[in-house]
């Protein structure tokens, strides 16, 4: 194996956390990740599962200890359960979770949570079907409500322990300041972890602006006035990108990912595999390296190491939304995973 000690950046941030897409592939088209008429790639051009948990296997022994599995939506790709044995049986693994917009969570949430899935993230901008709607651009609103509830019948559990079903928003001006507080007391009522997400320029539309960005400190106002005050918790993981808050009341928590107003850079400890096999040390950067090329191509995994081993090396100090020399990348979220 190239190299020796934890994957280490040049700013001294030690990366433990891998998202991975599975596909680009989706069954909504959610006006903040993908357009309407989209090409995806082509399948052959994907990583197989025997090909990510190889991956997995190498980013592991170099300090990798969290895996989210992602899209695209990952649930349309064919036995994603089979996959997350694969992940959980890495002798290093800590904990194997999976983003879902959670349409055909209700089909599959028992093999996911038997396979050892251990965390849920569901997307849900909206409990109204018609604000759902305009955001996702398809319909599917019970479809999740039905999802989330066989999570829970499946063992997911509400809470903030193992096996917690999380709940992440995105906030747009404009569009979801109605659907705040609806979702922080239906979250409060089925005690799920909710989270509300700033609007990133990552929409493959190319339209994001900053006046569409619904802050963290607008929203967190909101709660406070509509349902009631909030008391910050000190960060357990220091690598975690949410800002929590517990109900004074005890009502559980809400986090707050603010990525462009209150970036939280300086303590990153991610890093991605895109669907087709590309590693990239941040969502905004501009340059990939060919982790698939290296695998077909029969390099060992040496070669898998020192691509990740250079991924790190040239992460930025913070992707720069709030700069004018800021770069949009090419990829938008669906295609590099969320």
């Amino acid at each position: 194996m190239t190299g020796a000690g934890p994957l280490r950046d040049s700013f001294g941030r030690v990366h433990t956390d891998l998202r991975i897409s599975v596909t680009d592939r989706c069954n909504l088209r959610c006006t903040y990740c993908m357009p309407l008429e989209v090409t995806f790639k082509p399948r052959e051009e994907l990583l197989s599962f025997e090909e990510i948990a190889r991956v997995a296997r190498v980013a592991v022994r170099l300090g990798i200890r969290t895996i989210r599995l992602t899209g695209g939506e990952p649930l349309v790709r064919r036995d994603v359960p089979e996959l997350v044995k694969q992940l959980v049986a890495i002798h290093g693994i800590d904990e194997v979770a999976l983003t879902t917009n959670g349409l055909l969570l209700a089909d599959q949430a028992v093999a996911l949570r038997q396979a050892g899935l251990a965390r849920l993230n569901v997307s849900l901008d909206s409990l109204h079907e018609d604000v759902f709607e305009t955001l996702a651009r398809r319909r599917g609103l019970d479809q999740v409500l039905a999802g989330l509830a066989a999570a829970k019948r499946a063992g997911f559990e509400p809470g903030q322990g193992a096996a917690a079903i999380r709940i992440n928003a995105v906030s747009m001006r404009g569009l979801t300041e109605s659907e705040i507080v609806p979702l922080a007391e239906f979250c409060r009522r089925e005690q799920f972890q909710l989270r509300f997400i700033e609007f990133m320029p990552l929409d493959a539309e190319g339209g994001w602006s900053k006046t569409q960005v619904l802050s963290g400190r607008e929203v967190r106002e909101l709660l406070e006035r509509g349902v009631g005050p909030l008391v910050p918790l000190a960060a357990g993981d220091p690598g975690q990108p949410a800002i929590d808050y517990e109900w004074a009341d005890g009502g559980g928590r809400v986090g707050f990912i603010d990525p462009v107003t209150q970036p939280f850079c300086d303590r990153c400890d991610r890093l991605r595999l895109t669907a087709d096999g590309q590693f990239r040390n941040c969502l905004f950067s501009t340059t990939e390296w060919d982790v698939r090329a290296v695998v077909r191509g029969g390099g060992g995994d040496a070669g898998i190491a020192a691509l990740l081993r250079a991924c790190v090396a040239a992460k930025k100090a913070a992707h720069g939304i709030d700069t004018p020399a800021f770069e949009r990348p090419a990829r938008a979220m669906y295609q590099i995973g969320g």
